[in-house]
């Protein structure tokens, strides 16, 4: 791709992305949406949360993991069980990688 091409794609997607973000704003009456669409939408950044970071824990080169001794596993279940411990960012985040470095580094996992 040459740097013309990578120019356009990149003036293409932020068009798009200023107009798909921006529909509600320009619009000069308040827009009502109906109340099982305000619902789904509050559960739209978990959804692309679990999207992204499902295939990073469970596939390795796009297949499936063969076995548990993985440290990635490790590190997301001690993350999920800091959480429902104690719901925040940095702890389960820092959890995480407690349990996944010694994993990996120690173990070879």
């Amino acid at each position: 791709m040459s740097w013309g091409h990578g120019v356009v794609a990149i003036l293409g997607l932020a068009v798009v992305t200023f107009l798909t973000r921006g529909f509600f704003l320009f619009s000069e009456r308040e827009l009502r949406m109906p109340e099982p669409l305000q619902r789904a939408l509050q559960a739209a950044p978990l959804a692309a949360l679990v999207a992204v970071l499902a295939p990073e824990i469970l596939m390795s080169q796009g297949e499936l993991i063969g076995t548990w001794r993985d440290a990635r596993l490790g590190g997301a279940a001690a993350a999920t069980l800091f959480y429902a411990w104690r719901p925040g960012v940095l702890g389960p985040l820092l959890a995480g990688l407690a349990a996944y470095l010694p994993l990996r580094l120690l173990l070879g996992w």
